[in-house]
């Protein structure tokens, strides 16, 4: 790798929130013993395997809680163990052979060193006789944890292409066959064998669209096109989409092979509605189906394409009031959902390859990775939330698709604002969720007057906020000049004489801004009072004790009396 390959690595690394399965730093010598370079170099080889990634990094020379990067005193080359070179000696003690590079480099001025560890690929990475994972924080046996055994040992495996050898094309459902042949003629229209696609014999077109192979049927044959009672194939599997609806109402269903076709029976079942904005500035209001259909068709595609089948779990839909979750067993597998919502990435591999080419043969899924862009782009276009992965495990993939606004400004926003680029409106997105953005984010909202507020509580500008209720939302989330506070004090003195720290909260607790907590609001009433008294000298504290303070006007001539009335006291 080139010096500025290298220095663009080390920026990616450096600037994910924390370590990972993968990734692990370090800072300089004796901060790790020689038989812990080799435990980690097991551990994140496993680690990368586990989440997907082709490599692991071990690095010295960034802190390994703030990310900063300090460089090192530690040189791999140069060290040793006993008499031996340090790298022949872990070499010779990792099985299988792991083929990790070792880059020393340096870094404006800084030493660096980096090592790139190749994911471990059908068999897990021991040292020592010994394979390691890493576990939030700890680096621990793998044999401790079974299924992340398994998922190493089938990393070289597809399921989905799997030949299931006791099975046969009359185990497939007639209809579903039908059906495949049709939409692999739409999706064929440029090809030369067009015009021949209703000819072929059904073994050659199910071969033809990478259900089959050499005519024998797959996992991916039976999944999508099997008839029901054929399911048993498939065992301990369960190929099986479940709808759920819990509303008012509760109910289910299962739906099983051929998933081809069941998939527009679980659509039937969800309750689509009309769904009405009022806009301030048209005169109609703007209706929208609470959901879009090919939206609900991509997300229940997505998990069938990406579900991790030997997890033995079945994909659920689940209806409630306000929104669907689709949930598919196993991890996001290739990079995350955010990196594909503006559509800029590819996906280079799948964890179903077979099942992957056969869905895209047939128009259910998109070969580049344009799905999740896609219903990005379907919410936007209809002034809802936007999809969302926040509830998410690490071997559970959820996914949220909305029906119903959550911030109205938001939405209205979307509606006066059509042009309004897709990245902008991820990030309104995160705002009106309470989900955390970057500091840069949030300064390029500000700039745009698309949001108001300060951190962590901000919320769509005003300036979308334009109907009577909005406005009374929008005043009550605004925070008044500092000034007007200090008027209204100086009024209630005037009147009373005196105030103490409670009169004053009463006073102003419920005229804050509602984006602040109760804690938030009596600490800016605290720092306004030690303005007011220590630099303004517009009051001051009457009474001898700071913890009961009577705050009285400065051109208040009854102090002397105050302080008698203290002194006759004591």
């Amino acid at each position: 790798m080139r010096t500025e390959d290298l220095h663009s690595l080390l920026d990616e690394l450096v600037a994910l929130p924390a370590e990972t399965e993968w990734i692990e730093f370090k800072l300089g010598t004796g901060s790790i013993t020689n038989d812990q370079i080799g435990e980690y170099i097991s551990a994140m080889s496993n680690g990368a395997t586990i989440k997907n990634k082709p490599f692991g990094y071990l690095v010295w020379g960034v802190h390994d809680k703030t990310h900063e990067i300090k460089g090192t005193n530690f040189k791999f080359s140069a060290a040793k163990q006993g008499n031996q070179d340090l790298e022949l000696w872990i070499r010779n003690l990792l099985h299988p052979k792991i083929n990790f590079t070792i880059f020393e480099f340096d870094y404006h001025g800084k030493n660096m060193v980096l090592l790139r560890i190749p994911a471990a690929k059908g068999e897990p990475a021991h040292f020592k006789k010994i394979p390691y994972i890493r576990i939030g924080s700890n680096k621990t046996d793998l044999r401790n944890h079974p299924n992340y055994v398994r998922l190493i040992y089938n990393s070289l495996d597809d399921w989905s292409a799997k030949i299931i050898e006791t099975a046969s094309v009359n185990d497939l459902d007639e209809e579903a066959v039908r059906v495949a042949r049709e939409k692999f003629k739409e999706k064929s229209t440029r090809a030369s064998y067009y015009n021949e696609i209703d000819s072929w014999e059904t073994e050659k077109f199910l071969d033809k669209a990478k259900i089959t192979i050499n005519g024998k049927i797959t996992n991916t044959a039976i999944l999508l096109l099997g008839k029901e009672e054929a399911s048993h194939y498939l065992l301990p599997c369960l190929p099986e989409i479940t709808w759920k609806l819990e509303t008012e109402e509760k109910a289910y269903e299962h739906f099983g092979t051929p998933l081809l076709l069941n998939t527009t029976k679980v659509l039937q079942n969800i309750r689509n509605v009309k769904y009405k904005f009022f806009p301030d500035n048209e005169l109609l209001a703007t209706t929208v189906n609470k959901y879009d259909t090919r939206t609900i068709l991509e997300a229940m595609h997505n998990c069938i394409a990406h579900q991790d089948y030997e997890l033995n779990s079945r994909i659920i839909v689940t209806e409630k009031i306000d929104k669907l979750i689709f949930s598919n067993a196993g991890s996001f597998f290739e990079g995350n959902p955010d990196e594909y919502s503006i559509g800029d990435k590819t996906p280079e591999r799948y964890r179903n390859p077979w099942l992957a080419q056969a869905m895209v043969s047939l128009g259910m899924i998109d070969r580049l990775g344009y799905g999740i862009h896609t219903m990005f782009l379907s919410q936007k276009n209809r002034y809802f939330p936007l999809p969302d992965y926040e509830l998410s495990e690490p071997q559970k993939v959820v996914l949220q698709i909305y029906g119903h606004a959550i911030d109205e400004n938001y939405s209205k926003l979307l509606i006066e604002n059509k042009d309004l680029p897709l990245s902008s409106v991820v990030l309104l997105d995160r705002i009106q969720k309470k989900l955390p953005v970057t500091d840069e984010a949030i300064k390029m909202l500000k700039q745009r007057k698309l949001i108001e507020g300060r951190r962590p509580n901000y919320f769509i500008a005003a300036q979308v906020a334009t109907s009577t209720d909005d406005k009374v939302t929008y005043i009550r989330n605004r925070a008044f000049d500092k000034e007007y506070y200090k008027a209204m004090i100086l009024e209630f003195i005037k009147q009373y004489k005196e105030a103490t720290r409670s009169d004053i909260d009463n006073l102003l607790i419920d005229k804050l801004s509602d984006v602040l907590t109760t804690e938030q609001k009596r600490n800016k009433i605290r720092n306004l009072l030690y303005e007011m008294s220590k630099k303004d000298g517009t009051i001051f504290n009457a009474s001898s004790s700071t913890a009961n303070p009577a705050w009285m006007s400065s051109k208040n001539n009854d102090f002397k009396i105050r302080k008698d009335r203290d002194l006759d006291k004591n």
